[in-house]
């Protein structure tokens, strides 16, 4: 009796808790939903702020720290942001994010060399990391930050906008259902007239390269996705037509050829010293896409052999902190990836491209080492 009785009580008990779990389930999962990724921007320079106004209108992410070298900066951005004085650092301080609750990420927003200290430092903080590109300098110190981020199990992003982008995703869909036929040849223009000669960007101890460190990547990063496909040789040649201005290790204009191993080609060019230079095109056996502007924040304009493409236009930077929140706080995986490995692999192309032109020879790539 006693055993029929206990059995009663444990079916009841049972069915009494089966519909309370459902509820906690939704719960969570609609809490998860919900979260928003709190957000703090280190480098308070011009994109820094072009990223803070975009998060305005996120969904998913919010602006709730600040990490910057001058005062006056973090007291105007505490202001226009409405930022709590208690999450706002230094670059002596930073690492004290540590045990602040109101900051899950940091958008490391900085000269292209300091990339490396500050993503490894703010991931031993235990914090999520996006990082702009490129990610570093060199092959070396991008895969020990991958490896700092992995050992802290943090994700490591990086700022690849057009990842993100309607138009462009719209020809990667086209070509990934087989619209062109086969690819056979890809032509990526990125380039503009450098203004101040004082600036970050042409010092190389700062850069860790010229115009290719700064614009090229965007050819050397659409070339992969447009193409679908990482190049296995690169070829190069650099111009130099200024070097007054472009000291040794900043390129002025470099001109390179990929060639990938479904047998298409690319013809890029990047450049410090002509503007207007927006352009990607995609060839193959039966048809074409047209980005043009390619790369800029907007809008992004572009066409196939089947007529003009009508994505909408958006703000890069709100899509793109949106869809990271996904990808950080809900596992999403992108359609083009945003990872460490993918800035890593542009980064690899890159010093090819260097080496290429220094010697003069055709560099192989090996993506099994």
């Amino acid at each position: 009796m006693d055993s029929r009785r206990d059995f009663l009580g444990k079916i009841t008990a049972a069915a009494i808790a089966i519909p309370f779990l459902k509820k906690v389930n939704v719960a969570m999962k609609e809490n998860n939903e919900n979260q928003m990724l709190k957000v703090a921007i280190m480098g308070l320079g011009s994109y820094g702020t072009r990223v803070a106004d975009a998060m305005q209108q996120c969904k998913k992410a919010k602006l709730t720290g600040l990490i910057s070298g001058t005062p006056s900066k973090l007291l105007s951005w505490q202001n226009k942001y409405q930022i709590s004085p208690e999450n706002c650092y230094n670059y002596d301080n930073f690492d004290n994010i540590k045990t602040n609750s109101e900051i899950d990420a940091v958008y490391v927003i900085t000269p292209n060399a300091l990339h490396h200290d500050e993503v490894i430092r703010v991931a031993k903080a235990g914090k999520h990391v996006i990082c702009e590109k490129p990610m570093a300098i060199n092959v070396t110190e991008a895969r020990e930050m991958i490896d700092a981020c992995e050992k802290a199990n943090v994700k490591l992003l990086v700022g690849y906008r057009l990842h993100f982008e309607p138009h462009t995703l719209e020809v990667i869909r086209q070509r990934s259902t087989g619209e062109f036929g086969k690819i056979t040849f890809f032509q990526g223009l990125s380039g503009f007239a450098i203004g101040d000669p004082n600036q970050w960007r042409l010092n190389k101890n700062l850069s860790g390269g010229g115009s290719m460190m700064d614009i090229g990547i965007y050819s050397v990063n659409g070339s992969r996705y447009m193409v679908g496909e990482d190049p296995v040789w690169v070829t190069a040649e650099e111009t130099k037509n200024d070097p007054g201005k472009f000291k040794e290790g900043i390129d002025e204009t470099m001109q390179f050829q990929l060639g990938f191993p479904g047998g298409a080609v690319a013809s890029c060019l990047s450049t410090y010293s002509m503007n207007d230079l927006d352009r990607f095109f995609l060839n193959g056996t039966n048809g074409f896409a047209e980005l043009y502007p390619a790369t800029g924040y907007g809008p992004i304009r572009g066409k196939t052999n089947k007529g003009e493409i009508t994505q909408p236009d958006v703000t890069q930077q709100t899509l793109q902190m949106d869809e990271m929140a996904d990808i950080i706080l809900r596992g999403k995986t992108p359609i083009v990836a945003v990872d460490g490995e993918e800035a890593l692999k542009d980064l690899k192309i890159i010093e090819a491209v260097y080496q290429a032109a220094a010697t003069g020879k055709k560099v192989e790539l090996n993506w099994k080492e």
